[in-house]
């Protein structure tokens, strides 16, 4: 048996659990064995996006002694939209160069 730890956050709270599970056991399998799914009913087990010590990892990856499977949530915006909205923002406000986006001249 090998121990790990099962990690799901939100912005007020962070659920933590320890497991103690079989070697050769995949995070999507820990994530079932260790009970997060039923404390966190905000876990979608049907979009399951995993990690392991902040990198991301396919639901088959196996997890080793002392590893920290990470639950993830879903993206609210899509990075690159938000960040089109900023700089149009900036643009409209003067802040960036109409025509190539960029810091204006300053004189």
């Amino acid at each position: 048996m090998i121990q790990v730890e099962v990690v799901f956050a939100l912005p007020e709270k962070a659920t933590t659990l320890s497991v103690d599970v079989a070697e050769g056991t995949s995070v999507e399998q820990v994530v079932l064995q260790s009970g997060i799914l039923e404390r966190c009913p905000e876990i979608d087990p049907t979009n399951l996006s995993l990690g392991v010590w902040n990198r991301t990892v396919k639901l088959n990856h196996v997890v080793r002694d002392g590893d920290r499977v990470e639950v993830y949530r879903p993206l609210i915006a899509d990075p690159k939209e938000a960040r089109r909205r900023r700089a149009e923002k900036a643009k409209e406000e003067g802040r960036a160069n109409k025509i190539t986006g960029g810091r204006p001249l300053s004189n």
